[in-house]
């Protein structure tokens, strides 16, 4: 039997292999490994690969899945609580993207309409390299992640007024009002469906599949619903890619999302390692090399521009200088819908073969380029901070309203300082609220400052990185500073800014992960509570209070651990717990169930159970009540529950004399 695409995919396969090995040696990203292998095995590089079409639409697979899985790890709440973000941080990258690549498409010689055409491809991005690092990285839920997918998101709905407004600028199309309206009707049938499945139908569909306790019925309905709904929105002129992402926000209310997730996770990664192999195959070497200059050129450009309107759009959401300038460098490059609107520019004779060439290889380009500038993110922030870029994307918030506006905030003497108003936040204040210690609160997200400061809280708006905003609680006064957020590069910078400005404040940082406890205090903070460690804590806890190990050893053991910053627990460090020595003892229960055994009707002295088989009965429960005053006089019932510890040797046989 013949499969003609088999040969394709074991070279494809096999070379991303080879080359992402190399990459990994080099800590390269591997979604550039992907990039290189298309171009070595596309028609301009070693024309290895001759199913370029079937290729395309295995690459169409992954991106379907990946904006499944991110639909996923959303839901229709926490897209709502980002809706302004979409509509108004996105239409502005766009239709900004669109003003600016057009004028400059006109100066350099394209016709007005063909100018526009050319706008609408550069002011995409790519959704599915950058969700990909994003996920890769944990930063998806961070205020920048959040953002930036809140823009994709609008980017690709744009994307099917742009298509259907293509034949219209080419002059072919004359329904243009009966079109829209269709587009409108159909799209606001599917939002009404959405919430239909979402809250009805879906829930109770995967609750009877999880109930048969099949995986293999799990795991095809659930990618049924991915491609049935990606086929319902695509056959209504919707992108697929979009209706994935639906289909992965319907699934995503129901219990079983996370099943989900790990059950889809294997094939997105086969699939979309063919959607960057694919984008690497359209890559002409030969035209590149002729025109690198040129390219390079335009590259450099569409950095720039990108990068800077992308930052506006986040500072225009009220967002500080250090995560719209991180937004801007997720956005600069083009992406993989352009391509698609590329092929109907063509069609429509709105694009050249040469320009359409120019724009594959500066679009490649960008792409190869951004998981190089994620990698150097963090620097690029830190390089731009204090220039007059950062000043300029400041002055786009209300910083100096909100402070001033807390005339509590002015009077603050000896108070404590919350930085993240999340759950463990708002434990905090509450907290200090109870207490009446007095306390102030710093928070990124706009609308959490609105809400809470409606709510009476003392709350600014503003980035703690900043020492303007930590200037403006007056940090050098306070007692205590809490950092309570989830993104850890943050965190860091923070701490550095605290201490740039007060050396006496006691900072308590709340991190993540192990590897951010010696850089959070080398920086300068005062007690680092890791979620992993203090997790640890409380299940090693229970399991000393299982084997009845003494309240007072358990307590200085907990107390010794978090004093040394967990320390004994570390990696590196002595798992010796000052000598602790957990006997081989096992506490449990047991029920009396024959009257005709050796102890029922005797007393604890008569029926010698601690002589006879090594254990002790710490109480008993008859009729309902509990007897923990027990002496040598207390008799065994028969039906009496027994609580009993001793080996589990011992324990094994008393209750085979219960039982007998």
């Amino acid at each position: 039997m013949n499969i003609p695409l088999l040969p394709d995919i074991v070279i494809i396969l096999g070379l991303s292999v080879v080359v992402i090995l190399i990459f990994q040696k080099l800590n390269l990203p591997t979604i550039l490994g992907f990039l290189i292998t298309g171009i070595m095995a596309g028609p301009h590089g070693l024309s290895l690969v001759k199913a370029s079409h079937e290729v395309e639409i295995l690459s169409e697979i992954g991106i379907i899945l990946l904006l499944f899985i991110i639909g996923l790890e959303f839901s229709l709440k926490s897209l709502a609580a980002i809706k302004k973000a979409v509509f108004l941080g996105g239409a502005f990258q766009v239709l900004l993207t669109i003003v600016v690549a057009g004028l400059l498409s006109v100066y350099i010689g394209y016709d007005i309409t063909k100018a526009v055409f050319i706008g609408f491809l550069f002011s995409l991005s790519s959704t599915a390299i950058v969700l990909n690092i994003l996920q890769s990285r944990g930063d998806i839920n961070s205020p920048h992640g959040k953002t930036t997918l809140a823009i994709l998101i609008f980017q690709d709905i744009i994307v099917v007024p742009m298509m259907l407004l293509a034949p219209i600028m080419a002059g072919k199309s004359d329904n243009v009002l009966l079109t829209l309206a269709s587009l409108v009707l159909k799209t606001l049938l599917v939002v009404g469906l959405v919430i239909i499945a979402a809250r009805y139908i879906f829930p109770r569909l995967l609750f009877e599949v999880a109930k048969t306790r099949s995986r293999e019925l799990f795991i095809l309905t659930i990618v049924v619903s991915c491609f049935a709904v990606a086929w319902l929105t695509s056959s209504i002129g919707l992108s697929l890619p979009l209706g994935a992402f639906i289909a992965g926000l319907i699934i995503s209310e129901s219990d079983y999302s996370h099943q989900a997730t790990s059950q889809i996770m294997p094939f997105r990664e086969i699939f979309t390692s063919f959607f960057f192999v694919s984008i690497g195959m359209l890559l002409d070497i030969t035209f590149f090399l002729q025109n690198a200059g040129v390219i390079i050129g335009f590259t450099v450009v569409v950095f720039i521009l990108k990068g800077l309107i992308g930052s506006v759009a986040a500072a225009i959401l009220k967002y500080p200088p250090r995560v719209s300038i991180l937004v801007g460098l997720a956005l600069f490059q083009v992406g993989e819908f352009a391509f698609i609107l590329s092929k109907v520019g063509i069609e429509n004779g709105l694009l050249d073969a040469v320009t359409n060439q120019y724009f594959l290889s500066i679009s490649i380009l960008s792409m190869a380029l951004t998981p190089l500038v994620f990698m150097f993110s963090g620097r690029i922030v830190k390089l731009l901070s204090n220039t007059q870029l950062s000043k300029n994307l400041a002055k786009f918030n209300y910083w100096n309203e909100q402070v001033d506006e807390q005339e509590n905030v002015k009077s603050l003497k000896d108070h404590l300082i919350i930085i993240g108003f999340g759950v463990n936040g708002k434990n905090v204040a509450k907290a200090a609220k109870s207490t009446g210690i007095p306390y102030v609160i710093i928070e990124m997200n706009a609308e959490t400052v609105h809400a809470e400061k409606a709510n009476g809280e003392p709350i600014i708006f503003g980035d703690a990185s900043n020492p303007f905003i930590l200037e403006q609680v007056k940090v050098w006064s306070a007692r205590v500073a809490v950092i309570a957020i989830s993104d850890g590069a943050t965190t860091k910078k923070v701490v550095s800014s605290i201490r740039e400005i007060c050396r006496t404040v006691f900072i308590i940082v709340r991190t993540r992960y192990i590897s951010e406890i010696s850089t959070n205090l080398n920086l300068g903070a005062d007690e680092v509570i890791s979620e992993e460690f203090e997790t640890s804590i409380e299940i090693f806890t229970r399991v000393l209070y299982k084997y009845l190990i003494p309240d007072d050893q358990i307590t200085n053991l907990v107390q010794h651990i978090r004093g040394d910053n967990y320390k004994m627990i570390r990696p590196g460090i002595s798992k010796d717990a000052n000598g602790l020595n957990i006997p081989n003892l096992r506490i449990t229960s047991a029920t009396v169930s024959q009257s005709d055994n050796s102890i029922v009707g005797k007393s604890l002295e008569d029926a010698a159970i601690r002589q006879n088989w090594g254990v002790n009965i710490v109480a008993i429960q008859r009729n309902g009540n509990f007897i923990t005053d027990l002496d040598g006089d207390t008799k065994i019932h028969q039906n009496d529950i027994l609580y009993i510890m001793g080996t589990p040797e011992a324990v094994s046989d008393i209750n085979k004399l219960l039982k007998v």
